[in-house]
């Protein structure tokens, strides 16, 4: 590195810790800066899935019927805060246009570089580091409750497919013998072989911190309230710890990046995602691998002695408290689908997905500002996050990555 730069990251989820410990790596001085602490957010509360298979964005054709049809069954994973609709409009607008064909591939086209590699990243990130413990190889399942309805999914498959992913179906009584978790109304496994899983994100979060630190790096748990810019470009940002200087800033903050982006003058089309999880303590049944709940619309990941379900969707306001709902309906889901199953204790969160319109990120310099974009991963966010960094951290260090990356433009919904 001929001409190492102060580099502040802000943001300490997958996304902000991989940036600042691949620009260290690259030999920047690197701050790393979080209101909460390291994984506080998305990147604590996920499914803990590497999901390369996610390529499939929410927003394909069809979707303004069956989000329609979910609204209207109280039984849905959908959630809608009716009074935060006004608001949500000009997101829903442009979200609702992009789903058609057209778009929903321009989509996956631009998936597939963040994601299918995206085992190999995490394990680049960490090894050798007291990181590297947490990162499991499993294949990952869809279950359904008949044939036909994976049949009926055969949009979504055609793109996997077309992106390489096999499938081997598994029926009948050999689901429960695969996965003997399920009860016998779950029929159909449709299997993808050669993913991976975190088995505990929080710890995997706290411990890629310290990475960063034990590598040369500084973490630092403050508020960012404000950016300076001198001549169009960067000179510090302001905390409430006080002004720190800077050569170049990167906003990994997820949903909170949105009034940074306002700071900047820069008004961003993202709106959150509320998602939900229940994590049973000593679960008395675990899978073999995780799987998708396809029919109850959840994630399953085993984490240790414990069990994960993450899912529901809620469109509403990031100040609002947990809806009760959603808990309830993934309770009644997991009674519905697991056989016999007791735990001792459940944790019940919620966090907030940041989603652009278009299911894909913005990546890269923020006009010609010195401040880089790295947030809207929407339900990848842990999937992508160390090739996000990778990403940032060879642009601010002028090394053009092999790869196109105008799908990811961080000013595409940009109004001044």
């Amino acid at each position: 590195m001929t001409n190492p730069q102060k580099i502040i990251v802000i943001g300490a989820g997958i996304c902000g810790v991989s940036t600042a410990i691949w620009l260290r790596r690259a030999g920047h001085d690197v701050l790393l800066l979080d209101k909460d602490g390291p994984g506080a957010g998305a990147s604590y509360g996920n499914a803990g899935l590497l999901a390369q298979w996610a390529l499939v964005p929410v927003n394909t054709p069809g979707v303004m019927k069956t989000g329609l049809k979910y609204m209207l069954n109280p039984k849905s994973p959908l959630f809608m805060q009716w009074s935060y609709f006004p608001k949500l409009f000009p997101w829903l607008v442009k979200f609702i246009k992009h789903a058609n064909d057209a778009d929903t591939q321009r989509t996956v086209e631009g998936l597939i570089p963040l994601l299918s590699d995206s085992v190999e990243q995490h394990i680049a990130l960490t090894r050798g580091t007291r990181a590297e413990k947490w990162i499991a190889r499993s294949d990952l399942s869809f279950a359904y409750e008949t044939r036909a309805l994976f049949e009926a999914d055969s949009y979504g498959w055609g793109l996997r497919r077309k992106a390489g992913f096999d499938v081997e179906l598994i029926e009948g009584r050999a689901v429960q013998e695969a996965e003997p978790i399920l009860k016998d109304n779950i029929t159909c496994l449709a299997v993808t072989k050669n993913h991976g899983h975190i088995l505990n994100p929080g710890e995997y979060l706290a411990d890629l911190a310290q990475v960063l630190t034990d590598e040369g790096g500084e973490y630092r748990q403050a508020e960012v309230r404000d950016i300076t810019l001198v001549d169009g470009r960067i000179t510090s940002v302001e905390t409430d710890h006080g002004s720190l200087p800077c050569d170049r800033a990167v906003l990994t903050a997820g949903i909170w990046s949105k009034p940074l982006m306002h700071k900047l003058g820069v008004k961003v089309l993202l709106e959150a995602e509320r998602g939900y999880h229940l994590h049973f303590k000593n679960a008395s049944h675990l899978p073999n691998n995780p799987f998708m709940m396809v029919s109850g619309k959840f994630a399953v990941n085993p984490m240790g002695a414990d069990l994960r379900c993450a899912g529901m969707v809620e469109l509403g306001s990031i100040e609002k408290p947990p809806s009760k709902a959603p808990f309830r309906l993934l309770r009644g889901q997991v009674a519905k689908y697991f056989n016999d199953f007791t735990f001792d204790s459940v944790e019940e969160w919620m966090g907030f997905r940041p989603s652009t319109p278009d299911s894909l990120p913005l990546i890269g310099e923020i006009g010609q500002t010195h401040v880089m974009a790295g947030f809207g991963h929407q339900h990848i966010g842990l999937t992508a996050g160390p090739k996000t960094g990778r990403i940032l951290a060879d642009l601010i260090s002028g090394q053009r990555p092999n790869l196109d990356l105008r799908a990811y433009d961080a000013n595409r919904y940009s109004g001044r």
